[in-house]
């Protein structure tokens, strides 16, 4: 028991020692191409749950991390949504036909939908929904590959 702690210490002293200026400036990128790396990080715009329990759903969200849901939205397929910390928003919405399986499916952010969904289509991917416009939401569009279900959103 008193190695175990020994090597715990041992790597937390390694681990938090400030590192050589050296191996610093070798391993460390220059600030403006963290910049760019910074500005083209990709975001999660909005987040969407199908469940046959909605309800069940939202309240484990609620006393787990603090969120609060609305009502539900209708041109959301009548989700209830709550704001995402950081941006962006959570959807919870019941199946909106007796084939559709649950499914979370994160929406990516971009600049440029139709651009996006040609992409997807030139890997290969299904297209699923094509860009639809929600009216004062934005633009989302589907597609699928790998046997997994992926969203792209434009404001």
């Amino acid at each position: 028991m008193h190695a175990i702690a020994l090597v715990v210490l041992v790597f937390l002293f390694v681990s938090c020692s400030p590192a050589a200026p050296e191996a610093e400036a070798v391993s460390s990128p220059s600030a403006s191409s963290q910049a760019d790396v910074e500005e083209h990080v990709p975001q999660i715009y909005y987040l969407e749950i199908v469940t046959k329990d909605v309800d069940a759903v939202c309240a484990t969200y609620t006393a787990a991390i603090g969120l609060k849901f609305g009502e539900p939205v209708p041109e959301f397929g009548f989700a209830r949504t709550a704001p995402r910390p950081g941006g962006g928003m959570i959807g919870v919405r019941a199946p909106m036909r007796a084939t559709e399986d649950p499914v979370v499916r994160p929406y990516w952010l971009v600049d440029d939908i139709e651009a996006a969904v040609a992409a997807a289509a030139a890997a290969g991917c299904e297209i699923a929904h094509p860009p639809l416009e929600i009216p004062g939401r934005g633009t989302f569009a589907i597609y699928l590959q790998g046997g997994v279900d992926h969203g792209l959103w434009q404001l």
